[in-house]
């Protein structure tokens, strides 16, 4: 007898759609949208609808593993849990707790994923990552320039009269905005993209512009420069709602829009175009992530922040420079779950370089490492130093539901409950402010069991048991806690599968920004706290633009998100994914004599790839896009070629400023 329910998406994405699964004799055989969602309104896309596959593969593991002369062994629960626990108290006293490395991602937005912060706190404190591979250096501008980085409702574009996707291709990461932006362009909405591949979202634009990667902070300074020249500013919001506005015309001053026009590769007609555009307010902007992943990426997006503040669209309906959404986040009790004043000791790597840090700790060194909700190995750059530092290493712990890149180089690998097996709730602070409730509607396979469970039982065997002497209906009410006095409960959100939540559809509309001055901030206070001078740059990625580097490496390597896969975590379950394909511009196949299938080896100073070609048919020149997240059985990953700098604000990653040079085998 088949039976229908309610969930929700867990995946590390703007949309957190709403599903309903249909379960047959214990098994899901169906993942489909929820027509009821406000936002999804019923349909998902391919990764989501795949969790069905992800949840029944044979290939899940099912059992606790053990390497033993270079082979993995089942072994039980029980001596798992007792070895690994016993690791962790020998190091403990003889080094510190400090030599364990905590290494993670974000592959799963449940809210009681939190839980393995409490467990390493109640533990005393861990080495941990800092930063994020993703959106970190845009997260970290934005909180410089308005207090935090928080986006407009979905339904707020309506009011625009103008619309930018700046570097986000929401038809392959945002499905649900692109229905939006097919519906306002149909109601009179001009809809702009910029980007250095025309891709599917481009399409559909009244105007598109092709910009050379890494340098889209130009751009922003040159529409301002001609915003200025033909007074479109906003005065009065410049005037009573910002500070710093003088450093930023001094900055302007410090080029000409001739030299902007060469270093972005843009026509002079396009930067007058963009400057009517955005002083015919409302404009709305949506940016994407991966313009932020240079090592000006901190100070780009700052840039176009100042763009949108200049031009008077800010705390306005319509408007908004839309990047993040941590207002929903911040909407639950995260404390509560994580207890941070039980950490007594701490060491911070950044994410980006987890490799070298691993490779030069002292006093502690690294002994351990334990990984969640992460693949490492495909997914931090430069992967062959990420490997020798995970090699370097006493003991690798992972937890996983598959024999993952990272998995093969652990020591144990503990097997994991997917969504539909585990009760959570699931948020998104990226797009939407909704949150969707996911019950756990079938029992997992084997011996697979789930983070919570896996904490529960390494407390008991640390002597900190009792901080996980809850249910995990009680972590769930203990992370709503904050939401009761807004009438959100945790039965509620079981009766109804899916809650708005109280966060402000227009941020900013009373222009109180959460910075030290209370204004928008041209010139950061909160950058200089930190050590920063706090004032926008002239500033050039590291190695885009690098003439003398690109001599020896003429083109650049984007590596964008995957159209079927969450980064990597679907290659090895689609067999059409299973091989590497490396698109290049139209100029780099004339020059290099290239068609559609040859086999071409793409290589820099740090690796190399080999994989076939794909000749896209506008894009801007000499740029070349390998999508992220592919298994070495299947290729290799792409962060072989790609940069473990941190971003110009110290938390973000560099994964787009990469040079390299290919030839055809």
């Amino acid at each position: 007898m088949a039976a229908t329910y309610q969930s929700s998406c867990p995946l590390n994405c703007w949309d957190t759609c709403g599903f309903t699964v249909t379960v047959e004799n214990g098994k899901v055989v169906k993942v489909e949208g929820d027509e009821s969602h406000p936002i999804t309104q019923g349909k998902i896309c391919s990764r989501g609808r795949m969790l069905e596959t992800r949840t029944n593969s044979r290939e899940r593991l099912l059992y606790p593993l053990k390497k033993v002369n270079g082979q993995f062994i089942r072994i039980a629960w029980e001596q798992a849990l007792n070895e690994i626990a016993e690791k962790m108290k020998e190091m403990k006293e003889k080094y510190g707790t400090t030599a364990i490395l905590h290494s993670h991602d974000y592959a799963n937005n449940g809210l009681l994923k939190n839980l393995d912060q409490r467990f390493f706190n109640c533990f005393g404190g861990v080495t941990e990552l800092t930063g994020s591979l993703c959106w970190g250096a845009g997260i970290e501008a934005q909180t410089w320039d308005f207090g935090s980085s928080y986006s407009h409702a979905p339904e707020d574009i309506y009011n625009s009269k103008n619309v930018v996707i700046w570097g986000r291709n929401v038809a392959r990461t945002n499905m649900h905005l692109f229905q939006h932006l097919q519906a306002v362009k149909k109601q009179g909405t001009k809809l702009i993209v910029i980007d250095p591949i025309f891709n599917q979202t481009a399409k559909i634009a009244d105007m598109y512009v092709s910009i050379k990667p890494g340098m889209d902070g130009f751009l922003a300074i040159g529409i301002m420069k001609e915003l200025l020249r033909l007074g479109l500013e906003d005065q009065t919001f410049i005037k009573n709602y910002t500070v710093g506005f003088e450093d930023l015309l001094a900055l302007m001053e410090q080029i000409t829009l001739d030299e902007i026009i060469e270093i972005t590769e843009v026509r002079r007609e396009v930067f007058t175009e963009l400057a009517y555009i955005y002083g015919n307010r409302p404009t709305m902007t949506y940016l994407g992530l991966g313009m932020q992943r240079y090592a000006n990426g901190g100070n780009t997006i700052r840039l176009i922040d100042a763009l949108v503040a200049v031009s008077g669209n800010i705390g306005i309906p319509g408007g908004g420079a839309n990047f993040g959404n941590l207002q929903v986040g911040q909407s639950f009790n995260i404390k509560a779950l994580t207890l941070p004043e039980r950490k007594t000791a701490s060491r911070t790597f950044t994410m980006m370089k987890q490799a070298e840090g691993i490779l030069q700790a002292k006093n502690p060194p690294i002994k351990m490492i334990i990984v969640t909700c992460g693949n490492p190995l495909t997914q931090v750059p430069n992967t062959n130093l990420v490997k020798k530092a995970f090699q370097s290493v006493e003991t690798v712990v992972v937890f996983e539901q598959f024999m993952t890149d990272t998995a093969e180089l652990a020591d144990y690998v503990l097997p994991t409950t997917t969504v539909f097996e585990e009760e959570d709730i699931y948020y998104s602070s990226m797009y939407h402010a909704y949150v969707n409730y996911g019950p756990a509607i079938v029992e997992p396979p084997g011996e697979a069991k789930s983070d919570l469970w896996i904490w529960t039982e390494l407390a008991k065997r640390l002597g900190f048991g009792d901080d996980f002497a809850y249910s995990r209906e009680e972590f769930l009410k203990m992370g709503l806690s904050h939401l009761e006095k807004h009438g959100i409960t945790l039965e509620k959100l079981k009766q109804e599968k899916h809650i708005l939540l109280p966060v402000k559809p227009v941020p900013w509309d009373d222009y109180q920004f959460k910075t030290p001055s209370g204004k928008y901030e041209f010139t950061s206070l909160l950058a200089r706290q930190k050590g920063f001078d706090g004032k926008l740059k002239i500033m050039y990625p590291a190695e885009v633009g690098n003439s003398k580097l690109e001599s020896k490496y003429p083109y650049t390597l984007l590596t964008i998100h995957p159209l079927r896969s969450n980064h990597s975590q679907y290659y090895h379950l689609l067999e059409s994914m299973q091989s590497v394909k490396i698109e290049v511009s139209e100029d780099i196949a004339i020059e290099k004599g290239l068609k559609d299938g040859d086999l071409v080896k793409v290589f820099n100073d740090r690796g190399e790839l080999i994989g076939n070609i794909k000749v896209m048919k506008k894009a801007h020149p000499k740029t070349i896009n390998i999508d992220e997240g592919q298994w070495q059985k299947f290729g290799g990953s792409v962060n072989v070629l790609t940069s473990d700098l941190e971003s110009d604000n110290g938390v973000g990653s560099t994964l787009y400023d990469c040079l390299v040079t290919l030839e055809k085998i």
